[in-house]
C-alpha cells in the first residue's frame, strides 16, 4: 500500500547489504547450489502486490523503490477496495483506469507489471501491458482434472453399484 511497504518487502527478499533477510536456505542450497548466497540477491524477484485503492493512488511512488522487480495486481481484491463486486474483471471506470495506472506506472520505472485471471480475461490483460498474466489458478486446475477423472470413471462406478 505504501512506498514503505515495498522498502520493507525488498530488504525481506534480500541478503544483506540490499536487504535484511536472514541466512539459512537449506532448501534453496540443494536446487540453486551451495553458493546461493552468491548468487540469491540477483536472482530473486520481489513482486509486491498492487490491489487496493490506496496503492494504486501511489503506486508511482511504490514502483520507484529499487529492487521492486514486479507488482502482482489481484483484480477481486482491487475490485472491492474501489467500492466494487469481487470479479477478475470489471468494465467500471474506476477499475480500468486503476489498472492502466499499474501498467503506465510498471513501464515508466521498468517493473514488470502481472495480474490474476483466467483464460476470458488473459487476452485482453496482454493486450492492456500486462507481461505475467495468470491463465488459470492451480485449485482450479486441480479441480478441474478431478472433475475429469470422476466423469471418466462413472460408468464403471454405476455399473458396479447394481451389484450394492
Amino acid at each position: 500500500n505504501s512506498p514503505a511497504e515495498a522498502e520493507a518487502a525488498v530488504r525481506a527478499c534480500r541478503y544483506p547489504p540490499a536487504g535484511a533477510r536472514s541466512y539459512g536456505p537449506l532448501r534453496a542450497n540443494y536446487w540453486a547450489g551451495a553458493d546461493y548466497f552468491t548468487h540469491a540477491n540477483a536472482e530473486v524477484c520481489c513482486i509486491v502486490m498492487v490491489e487496493t485503492a490506496e496503492a494504486v493512488r501511489l503506486v508511482e511512488d511504490i514502483v520507484s523503490v529499487p529492487g521492486v522487480d514486479a507488482v502482482y495486481v489481484g483484480p477481486a481484491d482491487l475490485s472491492v477496495s474501489l467500492g466494487l463486486s469481487p470479479a477478475p474483471d470489471h468494465a467500471e471506470e474506476a477499475f480500468t483506469s486503476a489498472l492502466g495506472r499499474i501498467v503506465d506506472a510498471c513501464r515508466r520505472h521498468g517493473v514488470v507489471p502481472a495480474i490474476a485471471g483466467n483464460q476470458v480475461t488473459a487476452p485482453r490483460r496482454i493486450e492492456e501491458g500486462f507481461a505475467m498474466v495468470e491463465v488459470a489458478s492451480d485449485a482450479r486446475l486441480l479441480a478441474a482434472a478431478a472433475a475429469q477423472a470422476l466423469a471418466a470413471l462413472r460408468p464403471a462406478t454405476e455399473a458396479r453399484t447394481a451389484y450394492l
